[in-house]
C-alpha cells in the first residue's frame, strides 16, 4: 500500500501548482487524475486536425516580463519558474457593450478611467472611491469577503447602469453566485481584469500545462492519470473527530497519506468521505455555460472583429442566473478571439482564426436530452449564439469553415462539478479547511478563480496546510 506525505485530487492548475510547491520541499506527493489528460476545464483537445483550448479565453492578472509586483510575479517566484514558462502576450483591448453605452478597457487602468469619465462624468469621483476600497481589500478576510458587492457598489456608485457594466466582465470571469457577487470575489476579479489585465500565450494553455508538468516531474512528483478517486478514507482520531488518512481509487487500490488536498470542490469532496455526516451540507453551484467555437477563413480583425473580448448585455439590467425556461440564455455573453492579442512578431499568426462565444446554460435540461436531441440542440444553439453575438460585433458567419461547441455536460465530465457549475459552489472556503482533519481544498471552491487564481490557490493552500512535519 503506497504511502505519501500529500495526495492531491485533480491535475488541474491548482493541483499541479500545489504539487510543485510541495515537491520543492522533498515531500512525497502524488497527483491523481481521473481523465487521460491534465488541466481539468483548462485543458485542450484536437478535432479534425485543429487544436482547441477548452477553458482559456485569457489569463487574467497579467504581468509583463521583468515585473516584480502582482500575483503572477509572486506566483512565478513561489513555483521557481520564469516568465517564459507562461510567455503572455497582452490583450489588444476589450469592450463592455450594453445597448446604448460601450466602455473600452485594456491592461492600462487609465483607459477605463477615461471611458467612465466620458460616458459617466458624474461618476468619476465615485469610481475613485470604489478603487480605494478595492485596493485596501484583504484577500483572506472571510467576513469582508461575504459582503454583498451590489450593496457596496450601490453605496458608492449612483448610476445603476455603470454598476451593471462593471459587474458584467467580473461575473462572467469568476462568480458562482447568482444575481449578486461576494465583495471579496468582486475585488479579486476587479484587480485581475481592470487593474492588471489579460494576456495569452501564443501556444495557448498547452504551454502552461506542459511547463507545469515538466517541472513537477523533474522534482520527483508522481502523476497518475486514469486514477479517479472513489472514496476518501477517514478514521476517528483520539479527539473523536474524523481525519483523512488516504484514498481508494476506482480500481480498488488504496493509497495512504498524511494529508489530502482536493481540487474537486467542497460538495464533491465531502461526498467522497467515508461515513461523514455534515449538519449543514454545502450547496452546489448552479451556473454553467455553453461555448461555440467558430473557425474563420481569415483573421477576425479583417472583418472588423478587432477586440480581444467583448462582454455584452442586451438590456440595461445584467442578468446573471441559471436560465429559467430554456437550454441557454443569450441575452448576455462573451465574444473572444484568441487572434486579438499582441503576440511577438516572431510568433507569427495563429494557425486558426477563431471566434468563441459563451452563454449561460442550464445543466439539467442539457443532461436530460437524448443523444439525437442533444446533437440537434447544439446545432440550434450554435446558430442562436452567433445571431446574438453579431448584434455587438461585425457579422462573421459567412466566413466560418469549421465549428465545435461544448455544453454543461462537457463541463461536468471534465471537472466533476455538480450541475456543470463552472465556478463551483457559491460559498467559498478561503482558508481551504473542511469538516475533516487533514483534508483541505484548493482551486474553485477555495475561492481564487481564473488561471493565475487557480495556481495561486494551489500554492497558498500547500503553504498553509501541507508543509507540516
Amino acid at each position: 500500500m503506497a504511502e505519501y506525505d500529500t495526495i492531491i485530487i485533480g491535475a488541474g492548475l491548482s493541483g499541479l501548482a500545489a504539487g510543485i510547491r510541495l515537491a520543492y520541499y522533498e515531500q512525497r506527493v502524488c497527483i491523481l487524475e481521473r481523465h487521460t489528460t491534465i488541466g481539468g476545464l483548462n485543458s485542450f483537445y484536437r478535432l479534425r486536425g485543429r487544436d482547441y483550448d477548452v477553458g482559456l479565453h485569457a489569463v487574467t492578472n497579467f504581468s509583463s516580463q521583468g515585473a516584480r509586483k502582482g500575483p503572477l510575479a509572486r506566483l512565478l517566484r513561489q513555483l521557481r519558474m520564469g516568465w517564459d514558462d507562461f510567455a503572455l502576450a497582452p490583450q489588444v483591448g476589450s469592450t463592455i457593450a450594453f445597448p446604448e453605452v460601450r466602455l473600452d478597457f485594456s491592461n492600462d487602468l487609465a483607459l477605463l478611467e477615461s471611458e467612465i469619465a466620458r460616458a459617466f462624468p458624474a461618476q468619476r469621483d465615485n469610481f475613485q472611491r470604489l478603487l480605494a476600497r478595492i485596493v485596501d481589500y484583504d484577500d483572506l478576510s472571510q467576513d469582508v469577503f461575504d459582503l454583498s458587492a451590489r450593496q457596496i457598489l450601490a453605496d458608492t456608485i449612483t448610476d445603476p447602469l455603470l454598476i451593471e457594466m462593471l459587474f458584467c466582465p467580473l461575473m462572467w470571469y469568476g462568480n458562482a453566485r447568482e444575481d449578486d457577487m461576494d465583495f471579496g470575489q468582486f475585488s479579486i476579479m476587479f484587480r485581475a481584469l481592470y487593474l492588471e489585465g489579460m494576456g495569452r500565450p501564443h501556444a495557448g494553455i498547452r504551454l502552461i500545462l506542459r511547463n507545469l508538468v515538466r517541472r513537477y516531474r523533474a522534482l520527483g512528483g508522481e502523476l497518475k492519470l486514469r486514477s479517479g478517486v472513489s472514496r476518501i478514507v477517514t478514521e476517528k482520531g483520539a479527539d473523536g473527530e474524523e481525519r483523512a488518512v488516504g484514498v481508494v481509487l476506482d480500481g480498488g487500490q488504496q493509497l495512504t497519506a498524511r494529508r489530502v488536498l482536493s481540487s474537486a470542490g467542497m460538495v464533491e469532496t465531502l461526498r467522497l468521505c467515508d461515513h461523514l455526516s455534515v449538519a449543514t451540507p454545502p450547496r452546489a453551484g448552479q451556473l454553467s455555460f455553453v461555448e461555440s467555437l467558430s473557425v474563420l477563413d481569415r483573421p477576425p480583425r479583417s472583418l472588423g472583429c478587432d477586440r480581444t473580448i467583448v462582454f455584452f448585455n442586451d438590456s440595461e439590467t445584467f442578468h446573471w442566473r441559471r436560465p429559467a425556461e430554456e437550454l441557454c440564455d443569450v441575452r448576455t455573453g462573451v465574444i473572444c478571439s484568441p487572434n486579438n492579442f499582441a503576440y511577438a512578431a516572431d510568433d507569427g499568426e495563429l494557425a486558426d482564426n477563431m471566434i468563441r462565444i459563451t452563454a449561460l446554460a442550464d445543466f439539467g435540461r442539457w443532461q436530460a436530452l437524448g443523444e439525437e436531441a442533444y446533437r440537434l440542440a447544439k446545432l440550434r444553439w450554435y446558430d442562436r449564439l452567433s445571431a446574438s453575438a453579431v448584434r455587438f460585433v461585425p457579422d462573421f458567419r459567412s466566413r466560418v469553415i469549421d465549428t465545435d461547441m461544448f455544453t454543461p455536460t462537457t463541463i461536468r465530465r471534465f471537472t466533476g462539478h455538480d450541475n456543470g457549475a463552472i465556478y463551483g459552489a457559491p460559498h467559498k472556503q478561503l482558508d481551504g479547511t473542511t469538516p475533516v482533519e487533514n483534508l483541505y481544498l484548493c482551486g474553485t471552491d477555495q475561492g481564487f478563480l481564473g488561471i493565475v487564481g487557480a495556481l495561486v490557490s494551489g500554492v497558498s493552500m500547500a503553504n498553509r496546510h501541507c508543509m507540516l512535519a
